[in-house]
């Protein structure tokens, strides 16, 4: 897993790497804007072409200034952007500016709107466009002339600039990934040391384009060491936890899933969520809901009446995992089987209308009291609902949001969404996996679903709750990626993901 860092760990690692182990703060720089420099070099594909480098005054801006003149070096027609007085550039991005033009470098003055308009055309005439005007130095919101800078960075890129984006888009929160105020849309971002949140998480990955972390010197142990509290998933995180076929292995060894869900008129939610869980490996899944109408299921899926508590236990005997949620009805019948299945003695995944139903069973805290491993799935409608907030709070520090829900449930919890995030809350930290994979092909209905029933396959299969989960989102993302593929971003179905969950499992069970 690919540590992720606070823009305060960033600050640490920087202080420590200068005082522990030695190295100047401004070789630091000079190794960073060597890197952003590279990066543009790579833009610019061999062809001539001018090179507009934005800088503030803080050391983003400092990383500029070292670019700006490396790229001189190469022979190419770089000029640098001032967008702050003079007098405001100190520390070591005042060292490599007052190098930066004793080598000859050109300067523009843009810390006025009549510079900015002066120096116009060169932002029009950019073939790449270095933004190192911010970066993780964000203390509010952008607005005013800085916003006005960053306006004409983003018109440049629509224009057809590349636009470089030095440590992180400027007006990004490094933090939470939210863009309060102005943003950079970067397409590269060269990101110093280590991935920071909001370069991966929602919705700051959109404006950070392609993402490159560059080693500038900071020890990896020195990261390691470091209380890192989130990662990006790889594959080869969820390889090591994914379960593996074996020649001796018969229906009853992979596991047995209950699937209460669907309700009268929505029948499809239960039926979706049984179909992933067979295709993720479940050896037999049973479908179970209430009355009164008939209850459909694929030929596979064995099927079950589930009015109430009692049958909910009956069902739940002898089975691997359970489903309960995905279209089921809400009321008094409803919080029963939620309320019975937090006393079951196998894993349960909780989903759609059944955590909805927490609600009039005390919450999350009901969930803490639960007998056996509970994952709880909620898109941000239903996290909002749990923690009695709203969507756009949920949204704003998506990492904070799962944290919270984890916390106070003893679950695991996997907040869905761009950038699905997951936390287990029986952990003594508070450690947040971010999932890469996925996309808009996943933005229809029933992807939940699959989801849950996937989960639920792993977990009848044996795999803990928290491998599950990470398991589960990685191979659903990457099956909404594969069906896209084949259909189109916009034709993918929730059944088209049910069908690649398959093949994507298999490839992932091999070295």
């Amino acid at each position: 897993m690919r540590p992720i860092v606070t823009a305060a760990e960033m600050q640490a690692l920087d202080r420590a790497t200068i005082a522990e182990v030695g190295l100047p703060g401004c070789v630091l720089m000079e190794t960073a804007g060597r890197a952003v420099a590279d990066a543009v070099v790579e833009a610019l594909a061999g062809q001539d072409g001018a090179v507009v480098v934005v800088a503030g005054a803080g050391n983003n801006g400092g990383d500029g200034h070292v670019a700006a003149r490396v790229l001189r070096e190469r022979g190419i027609a770089a000029e640098l952007y001032l967008a702050a007085p003079l007098d405001a550039v100190r520390g070591d991005a005042r060292l490599h500016l007052d190098v930066l033009e004793r080598a000859g470098g050109v300067i523009h003055d843009v810390s006025t709107p009549a510079g900015l308009d002066r120096h116009a055309a060169g932002f029009a005439g950019a073939r790449v466009v270095v933004d190192a005007l911010l970066g993780t130095g964000l203390a509010r919101p952008v607005e005013g002339h800085l916003a006005e800078v960053i306006a004409r960075i983003n018109a440049a890129g629509a224009a057809g600039a590349v636009v470089v984006a030095a440590d992180l888009p400027s007006g990004l929160d490094a933090d939470t990934g939210a863009a309060p105020g102005a943003v950079v849309d970067a397409d590269v971002t060269v990101t110093m040391a280590a991935l920071k949140i909001g370069l991966v998480s929602a919705p700051g990955f959109v404006h950070a384009g392609e993402v490159r972390v560059a080693e500038i010197g900071i020890p990896r142990a020195l990261v390691l060491v470091q209380a890192v509290r989130a990662g990006l998933l790889e594959r080869a995180d969820v390889h090591a936890a994914a379960p593996r076929p074996g020649a001796l292995d018969h229906k009853g060894r992979r596991g047995h899933v209950l699937v209460v869900a669907g309700s009268p008129g929505k029948r499809g939610a239960g039926r979706l969520a049984a179909r992933a869980a067979l295709r993720a490996g479940a050896g037999l899944v049973t479908l179970a809901g209430p009355g009164p109408d008939e209850l459909v299921a694929p030929d596979p899926v064995m099927t079950a009446w589930c009015d109430d508590a009692g049958a909910l236990r009956a069902l739940a005997a002898g089975k691997g995992a359970v489903v309960l949620g995905p279209g089921m009805a809400r009321g008094e019948q409803g919080a029963a089987l939620v309320d019975a299945a937090l006393g079951l003695a196998v894993p349960v995944v909780l989903d759609a209308d059944a955590l909805n139903q927490l609600v009039a069973l005390g919450g999350l805290a009901r969930v803490a009291t639960a007998s056996a491993p509970v994952v709880l799935t909620p898109h941000p409608g239903e996290a909002a609902r749990l923690l009695d907030t709203t969507v756009a709070e949920v949204e704003r520090d998506r990492l904070a949001a799962v944290r919270r829900l984890a916390a106070v449930s003893r679950a695991v919890v996997v907040l869905k969404g761009a950038r699905t995030v997951i936390c287990d809350g029986t952990l003594a930290d508070d450690f947040v996996a971010v999932n890469p994979t996925g996309g808009p092909s996943l933005a229809t209905g029933g992807t939940g679903d699959v989801l849950a029933g996937a989960l639920a396959a792993l977990l009848a299969q044996g795999v803990p709750a928290l491998d599950a989960a990470r398991v589960a989102v990685w191979c659903h993302g990457e099956a909404g990626t594969r069906a896209a593929a084949r259909h189109g971003v916009r034709g993918v179905t929730a059944d088209d993901v049910v069908a690649a969950l398959g093949p994507v499992l298999d490839d992932l069970s091999r070295a």
